[in-house]
């Protein structure tokens, strides 16, 4: 479902239904002369598509930190600072949990083989989850929240993830250890994309350009492709509490 075709009524629904409010995270960049700027957004937003009404999809947010470390700005990439995206997530956020909504995630899929540690997109987005859900409790429950009586169950709630830190979540798309390739525009990314989105892929360019992270993208298949999205789809399932 995509949210910005509900009704007030229909939104409701999902919120009583607790349905996964899911916001897809990505950059624009360069990904060899064979694939779009919009890689890393197109594979997010194309695998959570599969996942039809189960969750309820935000309008993307495709202007993350991209980086030049791949190509200057002449081959697409459009690099944003995260401090100048941080408070716009964190109004997002905000805005979410004041609707009614306690089950948001937020996707990534640039970077994340770095997940643990962190790269700059998908910190800011997390960082702006912590700061709004704080914003939040503060503004709905008062100061001292967590130290009121009531909370006595905070610890017990954590350990199930029910506390209100798991109101919203930022994840990778692939689970940590995925039997599969995380590279840039070479054989993994390459097939998710022949999978995903064949109609961006230029397989007669796979070589143009020279560049060592695109000397296996010749190799991509859209059926090793499917691979990968069968990776994605069951890890998703699982971090959006949909299994």
């Amino acid at each position: 479902m995509q949210f910005s075709h509900l009704r007030p009524h229909q939104i409701a629904e999902a919120i009583a239904a607790n349905t996964p409010v899911v916001l897809p995270i990505g950059v624009m960049e360069y990904h060899g002369e064979h694939l779009p700027a919009g890689v890393d957004l197109l594979i997010v937003t194309e695998t959570l598509n599969r996942l039809g009404d189960r969750v309820l999809v935000l309008p993307p947010f495709a202007y993350g930190a991209a980086s030049h470390a791949v190509a200057g700005p002449g081959a697409g990439t459009l690099h944003i600072g995260p401090t100048t995206f941080l408070p716009m997530a964190e109004a997002l956020f905000t805005a979410l949990l004041k609707t009614g909504f306690r089950n948001i995630h937020g996707v990534i899929h640039h970077q994340s083989e770095n997940f643990a540690q962190g790269m700059p997109t998908d910190l800011a987005f997390r960082l702006a989850a912590r700061n709004a859900t704080f914003r939040y409790l503060e503004e709905s429950r008062g100061p001292g929240w967590w130290g009121d009586r009531g909370m006595q169950d905070y610890y017990a709630q954590h350990a199930i993830g029910a506390d209100p830190f798991n109101w919203v979540r930022i994840h990778p798309l692939f689970p940590k250890g995925a039997d599969f390739p995380f590279d840039h525009a070479g054989i993994g990314e390459t097939s998710l994309m022949l999978a995903l989105a064949p109609e961006t892929v230029d397989m007669t360019r796979a070589l143009d350009g020279g560049h060592w992270f695109t000397e296996t993208a010749p190799e991509a298949t859209a059926a090793y492709g499917e691979k990968g999205v069968a990776l994605a789809l069951a890890h998703m399932t699982t971090a959006l509490g949909l299994s």
